[in-house]
């Protein structure tokens, strides 16, 4: 059996590197995921509970997995719970595949840093043992250093996330910006259009006006005076 731990801080507060976490997989960074598939999830006093199907690729030599008797795809279950109020999020992952030789469990726990708050500690564990099949210090050192390899590019997608979640919050607020521009050019225009319209039709009152009081005065105005025909 061999245990293993690791510890990183996060550049980040622990709202922002929870969110991230989340959605960690599938990314770039760490191809060796396929997916997760979310099996239940629910809310009591507070705390979100999810419990999600990996589904990933162990690259062990051919020769171990035909030792152990498997094909495809590995799959592991994982359990987790987000406390908001206690600020702490909990994952434990146990694999299902290769289960008759080969156990791991591995807890994962993301705090804020109790001497920067706008920072996160990330504390990793995994036990791993593994039985009916030979060379098994062997199996259980290499199956560590996967998994150690496996930690450092799962903090790289971390970081991979965030940084396209800063992406998104500025494309969001660019898109709010020209949106808020093009209402107020869009508003600028009705009003100018509604100004001209109103300056038209005054205008046309105004003519409207003039030329129906030309026309009563020249109802009232009195007759030209007729000269009278010389005898």
């Amino acid at each position: 059996m061999k245990m293993w731990t690791s510890y990183h801080t996060f550049e980040h507060p622990w709202e922002t590197v929870v969110k991230a976490a989340y959605r960690k997989y599938p990314n770039p960074v760490n191809p060796c995921v396929l997916g997760t598939d979310v099996i239940e999830r629910r809310v009591k006093d507070g705390v979100l509970y999810s419990h999600r199907l990996v589904t990933s690729e162990w690259r062990f030599p051919t020769w171990i997995l035909r030792l152990a008797g498997h094909k495809g795809p590995c799959y592991a279950s994982e359990w987790s719970e987000v406390d908001p109020m206690a600020r702490e999020m909990v994952v434990k992952t146990v694999n299902v595949s290769l289960g008759k030789h080969v156990s791991v469990g591995e807890e994962v726990k993301y705090m804020p840093d109790p001497q920067d708050s706008q920072k996160t500690v990330l504390t990793q564990q995994a036990v791993i043992s593994i039985s009916g099949v030979p060379l098994i210090d062997y199996l259980e050192r290499l199956l560590t250093m996967t998994i150690e390899q496996n930690a450092k590019k799962g903090r790289q997608a971390v970081e991979w996330v965030i940084e396209k979640i800063h992406g998104e919050m500025k494309d969001i607020a660019s898109t709010a910006a020209k949106s808020t521009d093009d209402l107020l050019n869009q508003t600028r225009r009705q009003l100018d259009d509604i100004t001209n319209i109103t300056m038209r039709s005054m205008d046309d009152l105004q003519n409207v006006a003039k030329k129906s009081f030309d026309e009563f005065q020249n109802l009232t105005a009195p007759p030209p005076s007729q000269s009278i025909p010389k005898l």
